[in-house]
């Protein structure tokens, strides 16, 4: 590793841990952004991960994994066992990251980042004893989010492989999947997507409590939400036994001409 990682992003300071590390390595409190940079870098990193053990403040944990696109991929690195995540109770005053051969404190100066490094073995060794000692006193943090690959797997299973490739489309057209005006959540994902396939709600809503998304009231009620706002048409299917079940279209022309790319940005538009 340099002896110093300056004038660096964080995702460059990542990647060079990652790539120089062979045992586990602690991240300690990170910020909101360098958690979001870890998930892009280690779930696109070429090579073998060291396991990560992230000791990071609750309640921004909380929030970045608010995100669907950050929680579900940082879900499928602890599903393979490169990530783990524990709460802080008292945070050191820096972001570190701390390895068998290496320790980096993360700076930040305005708009720029550096990593300082120290490879001097003792205090090295005394850090990493630290950290370890500190990771196994740490509460689990409880990532209820469901992996990328098993939702888009069961997806394509349940639903259709063409809904698994819209869904992955929408998804990769958007920066975050939040709800919050910046991008739509993964309940109204999921229900624009089986619209656009024609699915029932039925079929669509059990999939999604079944994987852990969201349970089936929680898509009920965002399906009465967008099709009151004219996103979402229903048409009934009579069935042998029971009430109907309802077959969930696209309900607004805007959304009807949209490719994946595009669709996304529309409904944004239209529930803003």
């Amino acid at each position: 590793m340099d002896s110093n990682l300056l004038n660096h992003q964080i995702d460059d300071i990542l990647e060079s841990v990652l790539e120089d590390t062979t045992g586990d390595v602690y991240m300690v409190n990170p910020s909101w952004d360098a958690i979001e940079e870890f998930v892009t870098v280690a779930t696109g990193f070429d090579g073998e991960l060291p396991t990560v053990h992230m000791l990071a403040d609750e309640r921004t944990l909380k929030d970045v994994m608010d995100d669907f696109i950050v929680a579900s991929n940082a879900a499928d690195l602890i599903a393979d066992d490169v990530l783990a995540l524990r709460t802080l109770e008292e945070a050191p005053e820096n972001s570190l990251l701390v390895a068998d051969d290496a320790v980096v404190a993360i700076v930040h100066a305005g708009d720029r980042v550096g990593g300082l490094v120290t490879d001097d073995q003792e205090f090295v060794d005394a850090a990493y004893e630290t950290y370890a000692a500190r990771w196994e006193d740490a509460t689990s943090f409880n990532l209820r989010t469901p992996p990328i690959s098993r939702v888009r797997e069961t997806l394509s299973e349940e639903i259709g492989p063409d809904a698994e490739e819209d869904f992955t489309a929408i998804l990769e057209s958007l920066e975050t999947a939040r709800g919050d005006g910046e991008g739509l959540d993964e309940v109204t994902i999921s229900l624009l997507v089986a619209a656009k396939n024609e699915a029932l709600l039925y079929d669509i809503s059990k999939w999604g409590e079944d994987v852990g998304i969201a349970s089936k009231a929680t898509f009920s009620r965002t399906k009465t939400k967008l099709e009151d706002m004219g996103l979402l048409d229903t048409e009934k299917v009579p069935i042998d036994v029971g009430r109907p079940r309802l077959r969930l279209k696209i309900g607004d022309d805007r959304l009807r001409e949209a490719d994946n790319g595009q669709l996304a940005t529309v409904a944004q538009s239209i529930l803003n």
